[in-house]
């Protein structure tokens, strides 16, 4: 049988041929940081063949901005003798041959030797992740400003609907007629303030619902002006954000559920109060309420059956978040939504 001795070199052998056909670079450097070996991939990477670099300092494979720490580096590290990532949290260039730099991620390992303990470095060039990365980003990008875009236009557009509307009843003498473009022109607002939020925000994704409520009421009250001064609104938004598809028919809700207060609520220059809460629960459950202090919903008045059409786009819109509306006539007048997120189309 062979003895050790004889075996040691086929063992060396194998181990070599191992490490020349490993699918990482990795380089061998000595307490001194000279190289001492490199495998096959290592050479592709620096552009240097194994005889242009055994023996070299290790330095020579790194931009030379660096070079003056880099010893400081490597002793620290005999010191310790525990495998780790080098530089972690920073991010680390190579130097090839040709002068051109790349980023790369390097694993330092102690390496126990008959010439005393060695620094086994394993390098990663990470110019394809990095390219990769960076054509993710440029299409994140892209698809951001193309959001951005289709929010701009969508809310022009609607401007565009409102100012046909006020043109509409400029024209007309017919004062149910122009009451009725008023509250259209509302709708349409409230759309387009929805798509300027988004527009304005950082999160196409979600809108600020707090943002939406500070634009859209006061400017509600405006529409409404001889209730200006006369009756308050409080919002309570508790920083809810809400995806579109549910964003756009609550904010309908919200609309047509003040102007009806506004207009209905408090008769012959009553004063009082609105008040606009919206808040979630746990991690999809949506909880809207409209109340307020004014006169209340007469008994008489069949809501399931009503004529207003304001009132039926309410119910409409309901179903359209598959939600639960419950209704306080009175003491305060109140309307309650329910809903969870993700369930509108």
């Amino acid at each position: 049988m062979p003895s050790m001795a004889e075996q040691r070199p086929k063992l060396d052998e194998y181990l070599g041929q191992a490490f020349d056909r490993i699918p990482v670079a990795m380089i061998v450097v000595n307490q001194l940081g000279k190289i001492t070996r490199l495998n096959q991939l290592a050479e592709t990477t620096f552009g240097y063949s194994a005889a242009e670099l055994i023996g070299r300092p290790v330095e020579v494979l790194i931009p030379a901005r660096y070079r003056h720490a880099h010893p400081g580096y490597r002793q620290g590290f005999l010191a310790e003798t525990n495998a780790r990532p080098m530089g972690a949290g920073r991010d680390l260039s190579g130097l090839r041959k040709d002068g051109s730099e790349f980023p790369v991620e390097i694993g330092i390992n102690p390496v126990q030797t008959g010439e005393g303990p060695m620094i086994l470095s394993v390098i990663l060039d990470l110019s394809e992740r990095k390219l990769s990365e960076k054509r993710i980003q440029d299409a994140l990008q892209q698809k951001e400003l193309l959001l951005r875009e289709v929010h701009h236009r969508v809310k022009n557009n609607l401007q565009v609907i409102h100012s046909l509307l006020d043109l509409q009843a400029l024209k007309s003498s017919d004062s149910e007629l122009i009451g009725m473009l008023r509250d259209s022109q509302n709708r349409v607002r409230s759309m387009s303030l929805i798509h300027q939020t988004l527009y304005q925000s950082q999160n196409f994704a979600q809108v600020d619902f707090q943002r939406f409520l500070g634009e859209l009421l006061p400017r509600l009250t405006e529409a409404y002006g001889s209730m200006s001064g006369q009756v308050a609104i409080e919002i309570n938004a508790h920083d809810v954000k809400l995806p579109i598809n549910e964003a756009i028919p609550c904010g309908l809700i919200v609309n047509e559920l003040v102007s009806n207060a506004l207009k209905h609520g408090f008769p012959n220059q009553q004063r009082g109060k609105i008040s606009v809460d919206i808040r979630q629960q746990g991690e999809r459950q949506i909880e809207l309420c409209i109340s307020d202090d004014g006169q209340g919903i007469p008994p008489t008045l069949d809501l399931s059956r009503t004529s207003s059409l304001g009132l039926q786009l309410v119910q409409l819109l309901t179903q359209q978040l598959h939600g639960q509306l419950d209704i306080q006539r009175e003491n305060p007048t109140r309307f309650s939504l329910s809903f969870q997120l993700g369930t509108a189309p």
